[in-house]
């Protein structure tokens, strides 16, 4: 069950709208850049949300794979988007393809920002010695 949870947060995004609005579009190139990074795309789901005063919906796509998940949420009224990639490595160690398809995303974003964050997943914590306190 270990694996590596990976975010991002990207404000300023600076790439072509469609990104940030069409979800069949997305999530193919989605599923593409998780074959590049090396990674086993095995499922996909998309969403589109209504429009609102403030300007078009945003879009979910999640794509699920051997290794665990991606999902991408977009908030084109605030050209932001928020990134989730989780690769369990219970047969191998999938950090690398982890970090090169959040690279992936970040660059298909242009962020002007971008808050990364990482987060091990699964750690089991040493026994406590008998007699030792806790």
């Amino acid at each position: 069950m270990r694996g590596l949870h990976l975010t991002a947060d990207l404000h300023g995004c600076r790439c072509a709208p469609r990104w940030l609005i069409d979800a069949p579009a997305l999530v193919a190139w989605c599923v593409q850049a998780v074959r590049d990074a090396g990674l086993q795309p095995v499922g996909q789901l998309l969403h589109r949300f209504p429009d609102t005063d403030q300007g078009p919906g945003g879009v979910t796509a999640t794509v699920l794979l051997a290794e665990s998940h991606l999902c991408v949420h977009t908030w084109p009224e605030q050209a932001a988007v928020t990134l989730d990639v989780y690769v369990c490595n219970f047969g191998a160690d999938h950090r690398a393809q982890a970090h090169a398809l959040l690279d992936a995303l970040v660059a298909r974003f242009d962020a002007r920002d971008a808050v990364r964050q990482s987060l091990e997943r699964g750690l089991i914590p040493p026994p406590v010695p008998p007699g030792a306190r806790a």
